[in-house]
C-alpha cells in the first residue's frame, strides 16, 4: 500500500479535508461540528496506521464497527427532536455543492484499480455510476439555488437518484471487501479501505455525503426550497 504514487494520497486526502471544510460551512461553521469531524478523522487515522483493521477475520470485521458508528448517529439525529433542529439547520445549497467531492473520489478509485487495491467493478469503468452524482451537482446547484428557476421535485428526485448510486456502491465495495461474506472481487477484492488514508472514505466522506442526502431530502419534503 505505501508504494503507491505519492498524488493518489494527497488527492484523496485533499478530497477528504474538503468534504470535511464543506460540511463545516453547511453546518453555518458550527465549530462542535468541526472538532468532532477532525477527532474522528484523527482517530481514523490512528487505527489504520497501526494495522487495526488489517485484521478481517473478525465478526463483525473491525472496519464494519467504524463505519456503524457515525451511521448509528445519522439514525440517532433523525429520531430525536435535537437532531432533527440540527438536520434542518443546514443550508441545503451547500449540501448540494459538496456532492461535487464524488468526481475527485472516483478518480481516486480508478487510480487504486490500476494499481490493484480496489476492484474494477469499484470504478466507473465497471459497475460504479456515482461520477455522475459529483459532474450533476453543481447543476442542481445553480439553476436549483443560484438563478433559482429549478423547482423542488427536481432537486427532490436528483436526491433520491444520487442516494440510490451511493447505496449501489457501497453494497459492491462492501461485498468486494476480503471480508468472511464476500461476494464480488476475489482476484482483485477491495484492501484500499484497511489502510490510511483511504479509510477515511467509508468512514468519514460516505457517511458524511449520505447524511447530506438524507438531510436534504428531509428539508425539500418538510420546508421546500427558499
Amino acid at each position: 500500500m505505501y508504494n503507491f504514487p505519492a498524488y493518489i494520497s494527497i488527492v484523496f486526502v485533499l478530497t477528504t479535508f474538503l468534504t470535511v471544510w464543506l460540511f463545516y460551512r453547511a453546518s453555518h461553521n458550527s465549530k462542535t461540528t468541526l472538532i468532532i469531524l477532525l477527532t474522528w478523522l484523527a482517530v481514523q487515522a490512528f487505527l489504520a496506521l497501526i494495522g487495526f483493521y488489517k485484521i478481517t477475520s473478525t465478526v463483525p470485521p473491525r472496519l464494519m464497527l467504524s463505519v456503524l458508528l457515525p451511521l448509528f448517529l445519522i439514525v440517532g439525529l433523525f429520531m430525536t427532536a435535537r437532531g432533527k433542529n440540527y438536520i434542518d439547520s443546514f443550508d441545503l445549497s451547500t449540501l448540494t455543492i459538496l456532492h461535487t467531492i464524488r468526481i475527485p473520489v472516483e478518480i481516486v478509485l480508478f487510480w487504486l484499480f490500476l494499481n490493484k487495491a480496489v476492484p474494477e467493478l469499484m470504478t466507473f469503468e465497471g459497475r460504479n455510476f456515482d461520477i455522475l452524482s459529483g459532474l450533476t451537482a453543481p447543476l442542481i446547484f445553480y439553476y436549483g439555488f443560484v438563478k433559482k428557476n429549478m423547482g423542488k421535485k427536481p432537486i427532490l428526485i436528483w436526491n433520491f437518484l444520487c442516494l440510490g448510486l451511493l447505496i449501489n456502491i457501497i453494497v459492491i465495495a462492501l461485498l468486494s471487501a476480503p471480508f468472511r461474506f464476500q461476494r464480488f472481487a476475489f482476484d482483485q477484492p477491495n484492501i484500499a479501505v484497511l489502510y490510511f488514508p483511504f479509510n477515511w472514505l467509508p468512514t468519514c466522506i460516505v457517511p458524511l455525503v449520505l447524511f447530506s442526502h438524507l438531510a436534504a431530502i428531509r428539508q425539500l419534503l418538510i420546508k421546500g426550497i427558499k
